[in-house]
Order: C-alpha cells, then structure tokens, then sequence
C-alpha cells in the first residue's frame, strides 16, 4: 500500500493538553504498566514508531528494551517533544529520536518500522480507521501495530459518587464534542478489522488504585484537571460545564479520594496485530 496522494490531517482536539495535571499522569506511564502485552514479541534489533510519545517515558523504555534498535517517538504538539528529548538524554540513550507527525498521515515510507505503537491516542483522533490504516502500512512485514486504549465508560469506582457521575457523564461528553471516542477500549478489534488489519489479538488489562498514596494522587490529578488544563477550557468553551459545576466536579474527586475504602479501576482494550509477511 503506497502513501496516500491526498494527506487529511488531525481532525480532532486532544482534549487533555498538557497542563501539569495531566503530565503527572503521562510521566508515571511505563513500558511495563501501559505495554506489557507488547512486550513478549520485543527483540533488541527491532525498530519501534512510538505515536503519540507525549513526554517520553514509554518510548524511553521501548528504546532500553532494543538496544541494538531504534525507536522514533512521534506527537503532534511540538513542545512536548522537547520533554520526551530530556527524558531520553537523563537517561543516556542514543538510539531514540523525536519527530511531529499526525498520524492520519505518517511521513514514513511503507514497511518501515518492526513495531508502530500508539498508547491511548485512537481515543482522540478523528479518524481511528484511517489511523490504523497507516500505522499497518508503515509496518514492515512480520511486524506488529500495536494499540492499547483506555474505556471510560467501564471505568468502575468505589464508593459511589454523584458528582463522580456527573465527571464521567461530562468527560464523555467534551471527548466526543472534540471530535474523539472515549470508549475506545471496546472498538480497538472493531477499528482494526475495518483498517483491514488480520491476524489481531485482542486482550484487556487494568490501572487500579486502591492505596492511600495511590488514590491520592488519581483524585488529585483529575481534580486539578477538571479546574485548570485544556479540558476544563473545552468543557466551558463548548457550553458543557460552568465554572461553578467544574469546581463541583473537581470537590467531588477530592472528598471521593479521602475515603478510606476507596478503590478505582481504568479498564484498556489492546490489540496486537500482525503483518503478513
């Protein structure tokens, strides 16, 4: 499959940005917490596209991983790749690059990569088909795309929480008025059967937080997102929320995270697809 003539780009908005709030949660991202189903079909030679690398620290553990590789991590916000730089330069690695790219039309010839890998970036993209689609044809044959997203709607919590509900109903509602999907997780075998992709294994795996440390800094993380990143912008630009119901939300994440017995999971669906050689 050659390289599209016509190149559509980005049609959605990433509905996070990258406040410090939600960069607490990307930099605590690894390779074994957010791609441990990938990691079996890893050999030290393999070069590995990292779409969506956001500050780094995945890609950082891809390329210790392959040694005698190469990995090229790609975002479509430019300053964060000066982040994702730093973090690769603390540690010493020189078998990584950084490069924007929109991966509804990757600037990659065909069969390049061993390995192209996005983490929870489909759910943002206006096009998760098309995106699939060339993820597949920048893949060499033998090679793999991989793909793990999150699914808000089966995120499950304890206690039950009205203003809990009430931040799961707008989050779903902002994301799809930018233009994304966030119940990913669920369609990834679906998506990728319409990107003709064959020989998929699809599994799931989950984030819990049940700790005091741990619920601590989930709570905190989305109550300060809800008052002060992209997202809470996009919420009251769009007519969703007001200010006064986001700061309700971000309340009811905080008293949530204080409760002793609280418990928190975030389900992902991920699909392992292999190329025909």
């Amino acid at each position: 499959m050659s390289k599209p003539q016509s190149q559509p780009q980005e049609t959605a908005v990433y509905t996070h940005g990258h406040h410090e709030s939600v960069l607490r949660s990307h930099t605590w991202r690894t390779a074994a917490n957010s791609a441990a189903y990938l990691l079996g079909s890893l050999k030290p030679h393999m070069r590995i596209l990292d779409i969506g690398c956001g500050p780094g620290t995945i890609t950082a553990d891809l390329a210790e991983l392959v040694p005698d590789g190469q990995v090229t991590g790609v975002d479509r916000a430019p300053g964060i790749l000066d982040q994702a730089r730093a973090t690769a330069a603390e540690r010493g690695l020189r078998n990584v690059g950084f490069a924007v790219a929109d991966i509804h039309a990757l600037d990659f010839p065909d069969d390049t990569f061993c390995v192209v890998h996005a983490h929870q970036v489909l759910q943002h993209v206006g096009d998760p088909v098309r995106a699939l689609s060339e993820m597949h044809r920048v893949t060499r044959p033998g090679g793999y795309v991989a793909v793990r997203e999150s699914d808000y709607l089966a995120m499950a919590w304890y206690p039950a929480s009205k203003g809990m509900d009430d931040w799961l109903d707008l989050y779903r509602r902002v994301a799809r008025a930018n233009g994304g999907e966030p119940d990913a997780g669920r369609r990834l075998k679906s998506w990728a059967l319409r990107a003709g992709l064959t020989d998929i294994t699809a599994t799931s795996s989950t984030w819990t937080f049940a700790d005091s440390d741990e619920l601590a800094w989930w709570s905190g993380l989305w109550a300060d997102r809800t008052v002060a990143s992209a997202y809470a912008d996009r919420a009251m630009e769009g007519g969703l929320a007001t200010p006064k119901e986001l700061r309700a939300v971000s309340e009811a994440w905080r008293e949530w995270g204080r409760q002793e017995d609280a418990w928190f999971t975030v389900p992902h669906g991920e699909i392992l697809c292999r190329k025909a050689d």
